[in-house]
């Protein structure tokens, strides 16, 4: 990311690995699965003109340490990452930013908004819905078209195995069946996500991530649906219109008659391209952000 700085962030945890660049108001940008905060290379630059643009890796994710052995799935729930992650903004001068999150991101964005009212200002999620919606409606669909949810939650060691033995698998097809054309992704771009699946103990960590959101995630997520607790910021939602989540939550309004359910004030649209459209279209993104942002 031209112009970007590269820092390692000091927490309890372990270090948080951002990218930093731009001036203005604090913008923390999350990425997914199987990606890194490279995911951000050109929506990132398209919004530091007016915000100062933090692209973290996820804890447990890329360059950023994974949780202490032996702490089990609790350790990478997202609640245990919102908190690193606002540990590591607070150390960086920012007790309160924006916030935008992909995929897993999104996970870890909504759950932080719902931890740290106080911190997140607005946010905004990208081709996600609640980790409990997802499980209390999945069907044949999903475990088809979104594999990981229910191969990374299997016990250890057998998915940890599986994309040790063979990184590139996993990330060709993660960047070639969920939708988007092919050369969006630059061999550069290809190599460096296959490089931060090459490490076991981030392959472990990644994988206590998913066993995380098929338990203790949804036990968190349940119980803030039985108290009724529900995100004060202002939420923008946006998802892939040749997605799944395009067609497969038609009965209950979409996307949106989703997130309604846990948040007061919701807007968004789907936006044309597949599951990774931050990184096809990332003008386009970056202007959605900018114009929901300022």
């Amino acid at each position: 990311m031209s112009g970007f700085e590269s820092r390692a962030v000091e927490t309890a945890q372990g270090d948080v690995f951002v990218r930093l660049g731009g001036a203005g108001p604090p913008l923390l940008l999350l990425h997914g699965f199987p990606q890194t905060s490279l995911m951000w290379r050109d929506a990132g630059l398209t919004m530091a003109p007016h915000f100062t643009v933090i692209a973290a890796d996820l804890p447990g994710y890329g360059a950023s340490d994974c949780p202490p052995a032996g702490q089990g799935h609790d350790a990478m729930s997202k609640r245990a990452m919102a908190a690193t992650l606002v540990e590591a903004m607070a150390a960086l001068g920012h007790r309160r930013f924006a916030l935008a999150g992909h995929d897993r991101g999104g996970r870890v964005a909504y759950r932080m908004a719902l931890d740290h009212p106080d911190v997140v200002t607005k946010m905004a999620v990208l081709d996600v819905i609640p980790t409990f919606e997802v499980w209390d409606r999945a069907d044949a669909r999903l475990a088809l078209a979104f594999w990981p949810f229910s191969l990374l939650a299997q016990p250890a060691p057998l998915p940890e195995r599986l994309i040790g033995a063979a990184p590139e698998a996993v990330v060709d097809n993660a960047l070639g069946e969920w939708g988007s054309p092919p050369g969006v992704f630059s061999p550069s771009v290809r190599d460096a996500y296959v490089a931060a699946l090459r490490d076991p103990a981030h392959v472990h960590a990644i994988c206590e991530e998913y066993r995380a959101a098929a338990s203790v995630d949804r036990e968190h997520d349940h119980a803030d649906l039985d108290r009724g607790r529900r995100i004060a910021c202002p939420l923008l939602v946006l998802w892939s219109a040749h997605g799944g989540l395009a067609t497969w939550y038609e009965e209950t309004g979409g996307p949106l008659g989703i997130w309604r359910r846990w948040a007061r004030d919701v807007r968004g649209h789907p936006v044309d391209g597949g599951h990774f459209f931050p990184e096809e279209r990332p003008e386009a993104t970056a202007g959605l952000l900018l114009d929901f942002f300022r």
